[in-house]
C-alpha cells in the first residue's frame, strides 16, 4: 500500500513549475480545503488544463500517503510523460488528488481501512461520503467540469475508488479500483488464510499510525531484518519493547486473532451489496500486497451484476507495476511486451467513454495476461466456463503426476521456528527502506530454498505439450504434524528446462507461478480455531488464486511445500495457542511434518485445463 510504490498520479515527479517542452504539458493548480457534512476539511489539488477549449469530466483519487504537492500555493504547472494519467491529460481532464481524513493536510482522524458505516448509522460520516460530499463540491465550485467524475486508485486508494462508488454521488460514472483489498484476515495485507504477515503489518501499521501527518519508518537498527525480526521473538514483544499499545491497528490484531465480526464487518465483501457504477477491477499475478482482492471483489459483485458493469483486468505484475511502469517483465522473467502500456490504453478507453461519450463502449468481461505464452487474452465470462479440472498429485520419489498414487506413501521433514526458511532471499530490506526488493520477490527462483530439508518438492517429467491453465487453482494438502498447529506453504512451480533455449540465466530456473499459505488451526473455521491431533492426517485445503499461464513443452510442473515463510509470515509456535499474540517464546517448538500421498491421502493441485 506504500506511495511511491503503487500510487498512480503521484509516484516520482509528475509536475514541475519548469517550462514545456514536446513531452509535457502545461496546466494550471488550484489547492482547496473541501468542507465535509461534519464540518471537517479535507486537503485536494486540483489540475486543470491552462488553455480550456470546452469543459472537461473530473478523475479523482484520493489517498493516505499525500497530494505530493509541496508547493501549498496556485501555481501554472507541467505534466511530464512520467505522470500516470499522460495520455488522458493530453485530451484534456481535470485531476484531482486528495488527503483523506486524518492524513496529511486534512482534517479529522484515521484509522486503517474502516469500514462504511453511513447506511446504518443516521449521520454518520466514512469514505463513501467524503467522496460524495467531495463531488458534489468539485461539480459546483471547478469550472469547466462537463458534470461528470470518476475515481481511480491503487492499492489503499483502490478501496478508496471502491468504496467511494458505493451510494454514489450522482455525477460518479466509473470507478476503477486497482488492488483493492477485499479481506484483511482471509488474503490481504495482514493476513493470508489466517497466518499473520509479520513484516508488513508490523512496518506498514507504524509508517501510517505513528504520525498522521506524514509516513514515518521504523528506525531499524540493521539493513538485513531477518535476524531481527528472529530475534523479536514472540509476538507478544512488539508492545513490550516497541509500539507500547500506541499503534491502533496493531492493538486491533492483539485484540482480534481470529476471524470475528470486527474482520467480518471490516471486509468489503460485507458492505459492497451491488454495483452502482461501472467497475473496472485491476490486479496482478505477482501482487505481493494485494493479489487477492481484485478477484475476490470482482467474483463478488459479479454475482449482482445485472447490468454488465463489472469488469476485470488481470496482468503480469507486481503491485501497482501497471500504473506507471512498462509492464515489459519483472527480474528476469519478460512478458514480451508493454503491457503496463497496454493497460493504460485500456483504462483511458474506459474513461472516456464514461466521462466523455467517445468510443464505442464495448469491453470484453475479462482481460487476463497469459504469462508463459506472452499473449492477452479475453473472456466472456471470468473464470471461463471451458476449462476441465485436472489434478496433479504428489508422489513416491518426489515425482508429481496426473495419475493418482496407488501405493501408500508419505515424505516427513522437521520445520524448526528457530530456523525459519526465509520468503525470499537474504539480505531482507525493511520492506519500503532503501534497496528494497520487496515488490519482485514473488517471481524469485525457488531453487534458493529448494535443497533446504523443510522443504519438499514433487517435479513431473518434461512435459510432451503445452499444458495452459485459465482460473481457480485449489491445493488439497494431506499432512499431519507432531505438534498441534502448523503452517503450510504450497506452491505451484514452473520449472524451466536444463538449458533454455531463450537464455541461459533462464535454465533450470523455478519460476513459482502462484502460491499461497495456510494456518492449520483454520481447517475447520476461521473464527473458531481447533488444535490439530499430534500424528493425524487431516486435509487442508488452500486457494491458489486465479491464474493464466502456459506451462511450455520441455517445461516440468512442481509442487513444493514447506512451514515457513519468514519474516513475511510470523512464525507458527507449531503448538495452539488461542491468541499467537499471547505466545510466550517458550511456546515455540520443532516439529516433525508429514506429506502423505496415497488412495486415502491424495495430496495433489488442481489445475483448470483449458480444452
Amino acid at each position: 500500500m506504500k506511495k511511491y510504490v503503487l500510487l498512480p498520479v503521484l509516484a516520482g515527479i509528475w509536475f514541475s513549475t519548469f517550462a514545456q517542452s514536446a513531452d509535457s504539458l502545461v496546466y494550471e493548480k488550484r489547492n482547496y480545503m473541501i468542507p465535509m457534512r461534519d464540518g471537517i476539511l479535507l486537503n485536494t489539488v486540483v489540475i486543470s488544463p491552462l488553455h480550456r477549449e470546452t469543459s472537461y469530466p473530473i478523475l479523482i483519487t484520493r489517498t493516505p500517503y499525500g497530494t505530493g504537492d509541496n508547493n501549498p500555493g496556485d501555481s501554472t504547472v507541467v505534466l511530464h510523460r512520467n505522470f500516470s494519467f499522460y495520455t488522458m491529460a493530453v485530451d484534456g481532464y481535470i485531476f484531482v488528488i486528495q488527503d483523506i481524513r486524518g492524513r496529511y493536510k486534512s482534517q479529522g482522524s484515521m484509522q486503517i481501512h474502516q469500514p462504511l458505516i453511513h447506511q446504518t448509522q443516521k449521520g454518520a460520516v466514512d469514505e463513501s461520503t467524503d467522496t460524495w460530499d467531495t463531488i458534489e463540491w468539485l461539480i459546483h465550485h471547478v469550472s469547466n467540469n462537463n458534470g461528470k467524475a470518476g475515481i481511480v486508485g491503487i492499492s489503499y486508494p483502490g478501496w478508496l475508488a471502491l468504496v467511494g462508488s458505493v451510494d454514489p454521488h450522482p455525477a460518479l460514472k466509473a470507478s476503477s479500483e486497482q488492488a483493492c483489498m477485499s479481506d484483511l484476515f482471509l488474503g490481504d495485507d495482514f493476513h493470508h488464510n489466517g497466518a499473520f504477515r509479520l513484516s508488513y503489518g508490523f512496518e506498514y501499521t507504524y509508517e501510517l499510525e505513528k504520525d498522521h501527518t506524514t509516513d514515518t519508518d521504523f528506525p531499524f537498527p540493521a539493513f538485513d531484518l531477518f535476524n531481527w525480526y528472529l530475534k523479536l521473538g514472540s509476538l507478544k514483544n512488539v508492545n513490550e519493547k516497541y509500539f507500547h499499545n500506541t499503534i491502533p491497528t496493531w492493538n486491533n490484531f492483539v485484540r482480534h486473532p481470529d476471524y470475528d465480526s470486527f474482520w467480518q464487518k471490516n471486509s468489503p465483501l460485507s458492505y459492497v451489496n451491488k454495483v452502482e457504477i461501472p467497475q473496472l477491477h485491476v490486479g496482478g499475478y505477482f501482487d505481493q500486497e494485494d493479489l487477492n482482492g481484485p478477484q475476490l471483489m470482482y467474483a463478488h459483485m459479479e454475482k449482482m451484476d445485472a447490468k454488465n458493469m463489472n469488469h476485470i483486468v488481470l496482468g503480469p505484475w507486481y503491485h501497482g507495476q501497471w500504473g506507471r511502469g512498462k509492464g515489459d517483465s519483472i527480474g528476469l522473467i519478460s512478458f514480451g511486451g508493454l503491457t503496463g502500456v497496454e493497460f493504460r490504453k485500456l483504462q483511458k478507453k474506459w474513461f472516456d467513454y464514461y466521462l466523455k461519450g467517445s468510443g464505442d463502449g464495448k469491453f470484453e468481461e475479462a482481460y487476463a495476461f497469459q504469462t508463459g505464452s506472452n499473449i492477452w487474452k479475453t473472456y466472456t465470462h471470468w473464470p471461463p466456463l471451458n476449462s476441465t479440472v485436472k489434478s496433479l498429485y504428489a508422489g513416491p520419489d518426489h515425482k508429481a503426476g496426473f495419475s493418482k498414487p496407488t501405493g501408500n506413501g508419505s515424505e516427513s521433514y522437521i520445520s524448526d521456528p528457530a530456523k525459519p526458511v526465509p520468503y525470499r532471499t537474504l539480505p531482507i530490506e525493511a520492506t519500503y527502506g532503501e534497496g528494497s526488493r520487496w515488490r519482485p520477490w514473488q517471481i524469485e527462483d525457488q531453487r534458493f530454498v529448494y535443497t533446504r530439508p523443510d522443504v519438499i518438492s514433487f517435479t513431473t517429467d518434461s512435459l510432451k505439450v503445452d499444458l495452459v491453465i485459465t482460473g481457480d487453482v485449489n491445493a488439497h494438502l494431506f499432512a499431519s504434524t507432531t505438534g498441534t498447529d502448523a503452517d503450510w506453504i504450497v506452491k505451484l512451480i514452473d520449472v524451466y528446462p536444463d538449458w533454455d533455449s531463450a537464455g541461459f540465466k533462464l535454465s533450470s530456473y523455478q519460476l513459482a507461478v502462484t502460491m499461497e499459505v495456510f494456518r492449520g488451526k483454520y481447517r475447520n473455521s476461521f473464527s473458531k480455531p481447533e488444535a490439530l491431533v499430534p500424528g493425524k492426517p487431516e486435509e487442508f485445503k488452500i486457494g491458489l488464486h486465479q491464474v493464466n499461464h502456459m506451462f511450455r513443452k520441455g517445461h516440468k510442473i512442481m509442487i513444493q511445500v514447506q512451514s515457513s515463510w519468514f519474516p513475511m509470515i510470523d512464525r507458527n509456535p507449531q503448538k495452539f495457542i488461542p491468541n499467537i499474540f499471547e505466545a510466550k517464546d517458550s511456546d515455540f517448538i520443532k516439529a516433525t511434518q508429514t506429506i502423505y500421498f496415497s488412495p486415502q491421502y491424495p495430496t495433489r493441485i488442481d489445475l483448470p485445463v483449458m480444452q
